[in-house]
């Protein structure tokens, strides 16, 4: 087989490989966010029904509870997907640094445990134990669920800043796994992950209700139904963006050939400029809203800062700058506008306490949901493709990491096959559930809804 032809091979199944893993983590982040975001809103909703009284809370805990079941179920299935794929996809980082970064896949799985079997007592056995007794059942749950994303989060902050191993005649010596979990990249990535969980789906959740409230249904119960997740999302969207600047901050300092990416940023300059909007063409931002000065006073806190540019770098080592610089926009643009409908509910709620009575609101925070997964995948996006070429920033390529066996290209197919119906049943089983109505109970043993908690 010609040269030429191997390497041309090689090209293709790498795309595919990290296609496969890009479609894969695109797809399971969104339902591991609900498995942070929903158990929490869930138990603020049962709670609050227990110290107010009021069934409708309750209503709504019992219907978010069975949601919560479903989407563990296929959150199972798409994270043991994943699992496959870090071996089959990528031998030579598991191969060589499974040993570094193995602790918190094993500490993973010891939550996800937790939470299967506190999860199934929380479903099977609300009408079996005393109302308090069934809501601290589920504290194990929120608790196991964001343990997970943690976990998770660090072993990708790792590869974004390796830490705990020393190389030595090309051997890895010196692991310390615990100090590559708690390596320098983990406070700002796992605290900026679970935030935007709990985003993702708070706002999703309250767009269901906006769309049913759009429709006619304002009774208490879709209200209720709106406000307790949007609460929650809108209460941690302003503390999200500070984080986010926490983590912007990070890679300035850590990683500034992704900042440069970022912004766009192809000479080292002092007073650098901040780019709204635009695209790379030849070397150079075209059509963007340049800000003077303002990317080194964000970066830095000093207007003449001087920021690294990519002609720093070889070629080679530059990823992809139009994609990590336009998610990157994506990210911020999104974030900046659930603020704003965050504000817009705040406003309302401080005049008249209630939501705003224009049907543009509820319009609004119907897609407030797309926009927080798009903000999130998003973030993903300049995360990984801006640490590109490298899987293992500084140590290891993605090119010399993925399985040289060929035909990865098939395996893409067949992953997005998989995907499909995956979304296809969801999407099913959760309109079923939507649709439900609870039953009505017999006069004697009617509450004050008139409604079993089904």
């Amino acid at each position: 087989m010609p040269l030429e032809l191997a390497a041309e091979i090689s090209t293709v199944d790498l795309a595919a490989a990290r296609l496969q893993m890009a479609l894969s983590l695109g797809w399971h982040i969104i339902i591991a966010c609900f498995g942070v975001g929903l158990p929490a809103i869930t138990v603020l909703a049962e709670w609050r029904g227990h110290r107010t009284g009021d069934t409708n809370y309750r209503l709504l805990a019992r219907r978010w509870a069975r949601v919560m079941g479903v989407l563990f179920a296929v959150g199972a299935v798409s994270g043991t997907i994943l699992s496959f794929e870090m071996g089959l996809l990528w031998p030579g980082l598991m191969g060589v640094y499974g040993q570094v970064i193995g602790l918190p896949f094993t500490l993973e799985g010891i939550a996800f445990f937790i939470e299967a079997i506190f999860l199934g007592i929380y479903l099977y056995a609300w009408d079996r134990l005393p109302p308090r007794v069934h809501l601290l059942t589920a504290i194990p749950v929120l608790v196991s669920g964001v343990a997970s994303a943690f976990f998770v989060v660090t072993a990708n902050a790792w590869m974004q800043q390796p830490t705990g191993f020393d190389e030595a005649n090309g051997r890895i010596v010196a692991v310390d796994p615990v100090a590559a979990m708690f390596n320098p990249a983990t406070p700002p990535q796992t605290v900026h992950m679970i935030l935007a969980a709990f985003m993702v789906s708070g706002f999703g959740m309250a767009g269901i209700y906006a769309y049913a409230m759009l429709r006619g249904r304002r009774d208490r119960y879709h209200r209720l139904g709106f406000l307790v997740p949007f609460a929650v999302a809108a209460v941690i969207t302003p503390v999200q963006i500070g984080v986010g600047d926490w983590a912007a901050h990070f890679v300035a300092d850590n990683q500034p050939v992704k900042l440069a990416a970022m912004e766009g940023i192809f000479q080292t300059q002092r007073g650098a400029p901040l780019h709204l909007g635009g695209i790379a063409v030849g070397g150079q931002m075209r059509y963007a809203l340049e800000i003077p000065n303002g990317l080194s006073l964000l970066a830095h806190f000093d207007p003449n800062a001087e920021i690294m540019g990519l002609d720093e770098v070889p070629a080679a080592d530059r990823p992809p700058v139009n994609v990590v610089h336009l998610a990157f926009q994506l990210m911020v643009g999104s974030g900046f506008a659930l603020l704003a409908l965050a504000a817009w509910l705040g406003l309302a709620w401080w005049r008249h306490r209630g939501l705003p009575h224009t049907p543009w609101f509820l319009r609004a925070a119907l897609l407030s949901g797309p926009l927080a997964v798009l903000a999130l995948e998003a973030g993903w996006v300049v995360t990984e493709v801006g640490r590109q070429p490298w899987i293992v920033f500084g140590v290891l390529r993605t090119a010399d990491a993925v399985n040289p066996a060929p035909g990865l290209v098939f395996g893409f197919i067949a992953v997005c096959v998989v995907y499909l119906v995956l979304t296809v049943a969801t999407a099913y089983v959760l309109h079923r559930l939507a649709r439900d109505k609870p039953v009505p109970l017999a006069p004697q043993e009617s509450d004050v809804t008139g409604y079993k908690i089904i």
